[in-house]
């Protein structure tokens, strides 16, 4: 079975804050919910499928259905994979609405992070690997600038190039009223901002921000009685990358095997690509998901990002237009979902004026979730232009 137009994504709401103070996590997921099903023309009583992970408070989609007063529901899914579960829960989405499971999903992120403390997960301590990994202290900075530093080694990548990532994110920040760090960036402003983890520095790393958004999925059925625009599912991969007790080739993500899956499906291929969502935790995760997604041979994209392949609205790639994690947001430590919601503003012609990008018929939007130090989770999405 395929998902090839099988199911439209209706509404998207990005929430506005980047510092919610007063609110609770469930509060913000409540209002991302009311955002993006009132974006698509619809309410919570239409909603019969909820997609949520591990940001979730309480016990995952029971509590939030019960909270959000989810009442018709039929279908529920808590795929927890990270900073990539978003992506992954529209891809599930489709999915089940082609099976006839379902016709209306929800799918909802929410995270105070930066208002709020952020206790280590308490089950870290109880996973397998934890014995092995958790005695030296590794860090999130730390994994990806081993990747950073071994893709240094293998292909002769420079810090000037990584940096060229965040310049381009910057550039875009500055249309969008809501980025966390509006003002551009040079390369010499990255390089000389503080070393976090050799050779990242502090402007390779992604903003800590409140937020959270949402997604509504629905079939083509229910698209007929809306009147916005829907954009159309036409491809979706997933894949885990795998630590292999130690054994890891850093040089790549799990994009190697996500990204074809999705690209079959769609039946479309790099170069039909008008416009990238690429998750950015850190500028070594877009110079190596590039990569893998095949926009540039493999141990190429320092040359690629150096030259402005990145830039909106006419460059080779144009990415992350509204600033992505680098610059406008990371809400809940979690990227993907406001990869997939600019990706749709880029398709409905509702991105910020300047970083527009002409006529825009097929995005691309991608998640990375775990580590790449470790383990990881990638999951691609291929998305059309209602008609295109």
């Amino acid at each position: 079975m395929t998902i090839r137009g099988k199911a439209r994504i209706a509404g998207a709401y990005e929430h506005p804050g980047r510092k919610i103070s007063g609110k609770s996590v469930a509060q913000v997921h409540a209002e991302v919910a009311l955002g993006a099903v009132a974006d698509a023309g619809l309410s919570l009583s239409d909603v019969d499928a909820y997609f949520c992970a591990g940001d979730a408070p309480g016990f995952g989609p029971l509590s939030m259905a019960d909270y959000l007063g989810l009442k018709q529901l039929r279908y529920l899914d808590s795929t927890e994979t990270g900073g990539s579960s978003s992506l992954v829960h529209v891809g599930h989405a489709a999915a089940a609405i082609a099976e006839g499971k379902c016709h209306v999903a929800l799918i909802t992120l929410a995270g105070l992070p930066r208002s709020q403390p952020m206790p280590r997960p308490s089950a870290s301590g109880l996973a397998p690997e934890a014995a092995f990994e958790l005695p030296f202290g590794p860090t999130t900075v730390s994994m990806y600038a081993l990747a950073a530093r071994r893709h240094m080694y293998e292909y002769g990548t420079t810090s000037a190039q990584l940096a060229a990532v965040k310049v381009a994110a910057s550039q875009h920040a500055q249309h969008n009223p809501h980025a966390m760090l509006p003002n551009p960036v040079t390369v010499e402003d990255v390089l000389e901002s503080p070393m976090i983890s050799d050779p990242l520095h502090r402007l390779d790393c992604c903003v800590i921000s409140d937020g959270g958004g949402a997604l509504v999925v629905v079939s083509p059925e229910a698209a007929r009685d809306l009147r916005r625009q829907t954009v159309t599912v036409l491809g979706h991969g997933e894949s885990p990358k795998l630590a292999d007790n130690g054994r890891i080739d850093l040089t790549y993500t799990g994009a190697v095997w996500s990204g074809p899956r999705a690209f079959e499906e769609a039946g479309v291929t790099q170069a039909d690509i008008d416009y990238a969502s690429i998750y950015d935790s850190f500028t070594i995760t877009v110079l190596q998901t590039i990569e893998d997604l095949g926009f540039c041979e493999k141990g190429k994209g320092g040359a690629f990002v150096a030259d402005g392949s990145l830039l909106a609205p006419h460059g080779a790639l144009p990415f992350n237009t509204d600033g992505g994690g680098l610059c406008n947001n990371h809400p809940a430590n979690r990227g993907g979902m406001t990869k997939v919601i600019e990706a749709v503003r880029q398709l409905r012609g509702e991105a910020n004026g300047p970083v527009q990008v002409p006529d825009c018929e097929l995005a691309l939007a991608h998640g990375n979730g775990g580590s790449l130090g470790t383990r990881s989770g990638a999951a691609t999405l291929i998305l059309g232009r209602e008609g295109a």
